[in-house]
Parts: C-alpha cells; structure tokens; sequence
C-alpha cells in the first residue's frame, strides 16, 4: 500500500509511480463519465497502483470469454468476414507477449482489442467488439455508450474508422452451460459506426482524457471520492496494509518463519504452560503473606531460579467522584495507543 496523504474536499496525495497502468477503453469511458458502473477516482486508483479491486472470475466473465470465440465463427460464417485474431499478431499466448496492452506506441492510452476485420485490400478496416449480456434493454435504442467509447478507442489507436459491435444476449441457463450457446439470428445482433460520424469529436475526448491525467496521474493527487460509490476502495487504502513488496519484505520472511516455529513449540507446551502459570500463582500469593513492615520484596529461591514478589504503592484517580462532581469530561485526555496481533 502507498503512503497516502489525506486532503480536503476528498481527495488524496501519492507519490506518482514510475511506472503506471494505461487508460485502457473502460478507463476511458469512466473518466468521461460515461460508465454508470464505475468512478474516475476508481481509475486513478488503478492507474496509479494506489489499489485495484481483485479481480475474481464470475458466472458472467466466464461466460463471456466462452462465448467471445463462437461470436468470431458466427461472423465469420455468417457474414463471410475475414477475422484477425489477437493470437495471428502474437501468437497463441498474447497476453504474456503484450501484457494487456496492444499500443505500445501511446504513452498513456492502450487496451485489447477483441478481433479485427481484414478489408478486401486485405488491409484492417473494422474493429469488432464482443460482447454478452443479459440485458437485452440496454441495447433497445443503441449500444451502451461505455461499450461504444471502448471500441471506438481502439478504432482511434488502430487508425481505423468503422466499428463493429456485437452482442449475444444470453438467458440465465446461458450462463449455467455458456459452452453450449450457439450465437443466431435470434440471439446475437450486430452494429456498426464509424468513429468520425458517431464521434466528429472525438480527438477532443482524448484531449480530455490527456488533461484529465495531467490533472492527477502526474501529479498524483486524486479526483475527488466519493464515500458511497468508492466506499470499498476507501475502506481498504484506509487500512495501511504493508505487504511483502515493500522493503521490509526480508524481515516479513523472517518473522513468519519464528512464528511458525514457536507455533509449532507452544502447541506442544501448551499443558505445561497452564500447569506452570497456576504454579506462578500460588508462588505470588504464597510470597505475599510473607511480607513485613517495611519489606518492598519477597524472593522464593529454588536450585536454580528466584521468584521474586516486589510491593509498591500507587495512586489513582477516583473517576466516579470525578464524574459525579461534573469534572471528569473537562480534564479527560485522549491518547493513541498500538496493538500488534499476528494471525
């Protein structure tokens, strides 16, 4: 976790890495505001790597990397399209070769394109974006515009202009056998837009985007939070979680590996650990009959160890006497006190 100042009007400072995330196609859209599902200081988290949420595979993201390929067959069956695969560029294990970013040449913005379409010059002439959904409304008047935003972003970095989205709309049993759906006429549509048409503005969206990391990535200070929307991420950069990438990682090593073996002892002791506490108990109350006038200790010699019973005296405040006189609250101080526990 980065050290992070907090600043007024819900925003927090970082030292900007060196190395950040790329703005990536739903980035873009969510920091145009455009994404009901998400915030721009979600982006920024994740850019900067000041936190991202872990990703966890669902019934949904399942299902739509089962159903991306069969989208692929059907339009190239259906509408005799010649597809490029991520896999024809870089071969079958793309990701490692690109690491989730097919535009290595933009500093700031990249992303995966799905599948691009050769044009009869056999040069690329469309993007096509796949995607699933149960929400067949969403897609009544036109396509969302966050899936919009991401695959004309792609079409921009690509020097392309036409997109081509296509949607499977799935139903519940869909997702409980999404290796069994077959995309049709009945449950698959497709639609197409060229970016200078649907977006004659669109070098400006990227202007904003570019000033919008001007504005917090390289200064590292924040957008501004918001404490229901962001409630997760604020929770977890508000526990200061030091991990083993830090640079106390050596010493983290070292310590689990003595808990570990006094673990292991004191499973084994436990018994005799009760026995010699109660033992330490009669010892106490033994020594202190034996005080006298004036004695400040008592010791208990054995063969080999003294157990020793100090006296003192001290003085306290009475808080009931305090409090029933009205003055407890007015000299009452507050004070930070620190608890290790190891789980």
């Amino acid at each position: 976790m980065k050290n992070i100042e907090w600043l007024e009007g819900n925003r927090i400072k970082i030292t900007p890495p060196k190395k950040t995330k790329k703005v990536t196609g739903t980035r873009f859209a969510t920091i145009l505001g455009l994404n009901p599902w998400s915030t721009d200081f979600e982006m920024w988290c994740a850019i900067t790597k000041t936190y991202e949420k872990p990703f966890e595979d669902t019934i949904y993201t399942v299902a739509g990397k089962t159903i991306e390929p069969k989208q692929a067959a059907y339009m190239e069956q259906s509408y005799g399209m010649e597809i490029i695969r991520p896999s024809d560029v870089w071969g079958e294990d793309y990701f490692s070769q690109t690491w989730g970013d097919f535009f290595k040449e933009n500093k700031h913005l990249g992303g995966m394109w799905d599948y691009l379409m050769k044009g009869e010059d056999g040069k690329v002439e469309a993007v096509l974006e796949m995607k699933t959904t149960k929400r067949a409304e969403d897609w009544e008047n036109d396509v969302p515009e966050y899936y919009a935003l991401q695959a004309a972003l792609y079409a921009y970095l690509y020097g392309v202009d036409d997109v081509i989205m296509v949607a499977s709309f799935l139903s519940p049993t869909d997702y409980d056998n999404p290796e069994a759906f077959k995309p049709n006429i009945g449950n698959t549509i497709t639609v197409s837009f060229k970016v200078s048409e649907r977006y004659p503005d669109f070098a400006e969206k990227v202007a904003t985007v570019e000033k919008w990391w001007s504005d917090y990535v390289t200064t590292g200070i924040s957008p501004e939070y918001d404490e229901k929307k962001d409630a997760d991420i604020l929770k977890a950069l508000r526990t200061n979680s030091l991990t083993a990438d830090t640079d106390i990682k050596e010493l983290i090593a070292e310590a689990e590996t003595l808990k570990t073996e006094l673990d292991e002892i004191a499973a084994s002791t436990n018994e005799k650990e009760k026995r010699y506490k109660e033992l330490n108990e009669v010892l106490k109350k033994h020594a202190m009959t034996q005080f006298r006038d004036g004695d400040k200790k008592v010791e208990l010699k054995g063969s080999t160890y003294t157990w020793t019973v100090a006296r003192s005296e001290t003085t306290s405040v009475d808080k009931d006497a305090l409090k029933a006189d009205g003055l407890l609250e007015k000299y009452l101080k507050a004070s930070e006190t620190y608890r290790l526990t190891v789980k």
